[in-house]
C-alpha cells in the first residue's frame, strides 16, 4: 500500500511539474537565430543571410500565451543575373499568440504571428532603397519538456502570406506578395524556450 501511494504521488509531482510551465502567470523566454547559404553550381550565384529574434511571452491563461519578438536579419548574394552584390538588412518586430494543447512532458502548440520589418537594401554601398515586410504565419510545432523550466521544441512554418515592398531612392516601388503551406519535414525549426 505505501508503494502504491508513493508510485501515485511521484505520478501526480510530476503532471502538476510538467503543466507548471503553461499556467497563467508564467513568462516564456526563447528566440531563434538562422543561418542560410545559398550556391548555384556552375553559375555565379552565391548567398549568405543571417538572422536572430529573441522574444519573450506572458501566459495570460493557462496553455495561452502573447508576446513579441525583436529581431535583425542581414542577408547579401551576388546574382550575375540580377543584382550584383545586394544586401538587404532589416529590423523586425514579431508578435504572437500561442496555445498548447496535451498533458505531461509533451505538448502540442500552434502559433499565430504577425511579423514586421523596415530596412534598407543596397547594391555594393549604393542605397537602392527602404523595404517594408509584413505578414502573418500560422505555425503548428511540438514542445518536450524534460524539467519545469526548459521546453525543447520543434515545428514547421506553416501557414503563411507575407508582403514585401522596396521603395526605390529615385521613386517608385516594387511589390512581391508571397502565400503558402510549408509543411516540409525535411525542414523543421527546432529551438529551445525558458519558462518561469
Amino acid at each position: 500500500m505505501k508503494k502504491l501511494f508513493l508510485t501515485l504521488s511521484a505520478a501526480v509531482a510530476v503532471t502538476l511539474a510538467a503543466n507548471a510551465q503553461t499556467e497563467k502567470g508564467k513568462v516564456i523566454l526563447g528566440g531563434n537565430v538562422s543561418y542560410d547559404y545559398t550556391k548555384v553550381k556552375d553559375a555565379d550565384v552565391e548567398g549568405h543571410a543571417l538572422g536572430i529574434l529573441p522574444s519573450v511571452g506572458f501566459f495570460v491563461s493557462d496553455n495561452i500565451a502573447v508576446g513579441t519578438g525583436l529581431g535583425y536579419s542581414y542577408s547579401e548574394n551576388t546574382d550575375a543575373l540580377a543584382f550584383e552584390g545586394n544586401k538587404l538588412s532589416v529590423f523586425s518586430v514579431a508578435p504572437f499568440a500561442r496555445l498548447y494543447k496535451g498533458e505531461g512532458d509533451f505538448k502540442f502548440f500552434g502559433q499565430l504571428s504577425v511579423p514586421m520589418g523596415w530596412g534598407t537594401a543596397k547594391e555594393g554601398d549604393t542605397k537602392l532603397g527602404n523595404t517594408e515586410q509584413y505578414g502573418v504565419e500560422l505555425a503548428p510545432g511540438f514542445a518536450y519538456f524534460p524539467t519545469s523550466k526548459i521546453g525543447i521544441e520543434l515545428s514547421v512554418r506553416g501557414l503563411y502570406y507575407q508582403t514585401n515592398t522596396l521603395k526605390a531612392e529615385e521613386g517608385g516601388s516594387l511589390t512581391t506578395n508571397s502565400f503558402g503551406l510549408n509543411a516540409n519535414s525535411l525542414a523543421p525549426r527546432i529551438g529551445v524556450q525558458f519558462y518561469f
